[in-house]
């Protein structure tokens, strides 16, 4: 390998690299990553071969699934399985086959909030529009950073260049956010909101527009209802009623409202910033509806639906499969299952609590719950608990470092790669497939394999694990992405997309394609399905009488180098200044008696951390704001770069009790904290 470089010949990228793409130099010829299977003695790891290593870790869930039933082993699987065709194309099926109760993912510190929205008022958790970027006039962004995110289920390589494309048409840009973000500062207004209040300011902005007549619902004109109990609602929640709890003034609040309806082609994005509060589901759904009702979903310039050269929700839906929620409750907190998985935030629960179905072995695939999980600190003491525990991934870090067997797939550069997912929520529709830069050694094994591998040794019986490793390596990513191509509404091929090295563009998104799609069981969109509405009434109606003031509440923050905990092993993304920092609004700092750089001492229910001062007017007056996965000073982990660079994670202080109220889904953001000088 000489470099990695962008490609100015794709016709989506343009030859736009993110960061992560650069850093896959460092993860190739890192001496940190594990290069062979390893079992672990003790506090000893010593390498095995394959064969060895798959039999121990099989053996072990064979086992604890023997003595204590299928719901004693769990699986946790990290966003990077979004990312990798093969771990879709297998893992995904592995984990539902092992028929546990017990499976866990990052969608639940993330996006769940957006899924449940999706799924009570279209019928499919994955009926998620995306802005039309390249024609819309005006967009609205709530709680996102694109230009550090490149969008977060919206894909958009080179955000920044997109949005400066957006403002020289002529097109408006308002960002909705408790600090000024990249992306607020590329943007034409930046609205300072108080931490969780999104739901409210939305609610105001549809009281607006429905008492000033502007309700528009064109092509959905006959197929919405409960269009009365919305309107019901929003009439007491008036601009000047929440004006109070949210920053927002009700001018500006009103104007914002008038805009949006007057402009023809607006969008209103919003990401995970909305998702992770405690009304969560309440905002996304408040944001669709925005959407709807002012006429501009499903519409040009508006929020619109792909059409993915691998149509994935078509070929689930036929299957019967559109997503499920509380259908049963986890057994320790009674939280609501969401598509088959509990919420990560009660892992620990579910090992630390004797009884039947208590997890006693674990499966992690891609992730580090112990930095992206809520109270971090307590999952990690629960980990180390365990009967068995198995990691696919490269890395001894803070999560892998409690394995038994430790399964290191070969690295990116040598597996190719299909966007499946990503391709689902593009703002211009489009295909490509990459073919590995570098060859697998024979030493190597793909993650799929890995999973293959392990089904067979697990799921099947003795005489007939052979041949079920055999069907499950048979069946390789390629040939199911070739499949997917054939039934997608393109009807391409894999060889035809190969033949395009630098991409096939499939043209814009197209209007009308979200009408057919309803799944709800009538055909008709609900604008206020009544567990919403049940619970906007019993926590917005309290939420905008609620006086905050001198409460001091915590954000998260993404940053572009280090969006990921893996990310911070690689050496050139950790060049340049500390960035593991508290951010804290100048009026604060004076009176929390804070300098720049002095080290403040952070505390919430859950746990307390000691960080750097970044003193800033980009952030809110009343909110801090620590960003993700940082936290690498645990002991045992294989980690140089990252642990000269350790940080805090804030997940040592955000609270496994925090959540969205309704879908369950991690609360990260608007946690009440104190904050003081650490010598005081």
């Amino acid at each position: 390998m000489r470099s990695i470089r962008g490609d100015p010949g794709d016709p989506f990228s343009r030859g736009y690299v993110c960061p992560k793409a650069f850093a896959l130099a460092d993860l190739q010829h890192d001496s940190d990553r594990v290069r062979a299977p390893m079992i672990r003695e003790g506090s000893r790891w010593r390498e095995v071969s394959w064969a060895d290593a798959l039999d121990r870790a099989a053996d072990g869930f064979v086992r604890v699934r023997r003595r204590h039933g299928r719901d004693a082993m769990a699986v946790y699987y990290g966003n990077p399985v979004a990312h990798n065709l093969g771990l879709m194309t297998h893992a995904l099926p592995f984990a539902r086959a092992l028929r546990t109760r017990n499976l866990y993912s990052a969608s639940s510190a993330d996006q769940l909030p957006q899924m449940l929205a999706a799924l009570r008022m279209f019928g499919h958790l994955a009926l998620i529009p995306v802005p039309d970027l390249d024609r819309t006039d005006l967009l609205f962004i709530f709680g996102a950073n694109p230009v550090v995110s490149n969008g977060s289920l919206m894909t958009a390589p080179d955000m920044r260049r997109r949005l400066r494309a957006m403002r020289d048409r002529g097109a408006r840009v308002v960002v909705v956010d408790p600090r000024r973000t990249e992306t607020a500062d590329v943007a034409d207004e930046h609205v300072a909101i108080r931490p969780g209040t999104d739901a409210l300011l939305l609610a105001a902005m549809l009281h607006v527009i429905v008492g000033e007549g502007w309700t528009r619902l064109g092509r959905f004109e006959s197929q919405v209802r409960n269009l009365e109990a919305l309107e019901a609602l929003v009439r007491e929640l008036s601009p000047e009623r929440v004006a109070g709890r949210t920053g927002v003034p009700a001018t500006m609040t009103r104007r914002l409202a008038t805009v949006f309806a007057e402009t023809p082609r607006a969008a209103c994005y919003g990401r995970i910033g909305l998702c992770t509060q405690k009304d969560g589901t309440l905002a996304s759904w408040l944001l669709q509806v925005l959407n709807l009702v002012t006429g501009h979903l499903d519409e040009v310039g508006g929020m619109m639906l792909t059409t993915p050269a691998v149509d994935a929700v078509a070929i689930l839906s036929r299957l019967g499969w559109r997503g499920s929620f509380d259908r049963w409750r986890s057994r320790v907190r009674q939280l609501p299952e969401f598509g088959g998985d509990p919420p990560v935030a009660t892992l620990a629960d579910e090992i630390e609590t004797s009884g039947a179905g208590q997890v006693r072995a674990l499966l992690t695939m891609a992730g580090n719950p112990v930095l992206s999980a809520p109270n971090g600190r307590r999952l990690d003491g629960a980990l180390g608990a365990l009967e068995h525990v198995v990691a696919i991934d490269p890395y001894l870090n803070e999560t892998t470092r409690h394995a038994h067997v430790l399964l290191p797939p070969a690295p990116p550069l040598s597996r190719a790669h299909y966007d499946l997912a990503l391709a689902a929520f593009s703002v211009r529709n489009m295909a490509k497939y990459a073919d590995p830069v570098l060859p697998l050694t024979a030493a190597e094994r793909h993650d799929w394999e890995i999973v293959a591998e392990l089904g067979g040794r697990i799921l099947a019986p003795p005489g007939l694990r052979a041949i079920a490793t055999g069907v499950g390596r048979a069946l390789r990513p390629e040939r199911l992405l070739d499949l997917g191509l054939r039934l997608g509404p393109h009807r391409l091929s894999l060889a035809r997309v190969r033949a395009s090295p630098h991409g096939m563009d499939l043209g814009p998104l197209e209007p009308g394609r979200f009408g057919p799609r309803i799944a709800t069981a009538d055909g008709l969109v609900d604008l206020a399905p009544d567990e919403f509405v049940r619970e906007a009434r019993a926590r917005l109606l309290v939420e905008a009488d609620r006086d905050t003031t001198g409460a001091l509440v915590l954000i998260g923050r993404r940053q572009i180098r280090s969006n990921n905990s893996w990310m911070h092993n690689a050496p050139r993304l950790m060049r340049g200044r500390p960035r593991c920092t508290l951010l804290v609004h100048p009026e604060d700092a004076e009176r929390l008696h804070l300098a720049p750089g002095d080290l403040a001492r952070m505390e919430s229910e859950a746990g307390t951390v000691t960080v750097p001062v970044e003193v800033t007017d980009e952030i809110a007056r009343g909110v801090v704001s620590l960003p993700h996965g940082w936290g690498h000073d645990r002991s045992r982990i294989r980690l140089a770069v990252a642990g000269a660079h350790a940080g805090v994670s804030a997940n040592d202080v955000t609270s496994e009790f925090h959540l969205d109220t309704l879908s369950g889904n991690a609360a990260f953001n608007g946690l009440a904290v104190t904050v003081q000088r650490a010598d005081a």
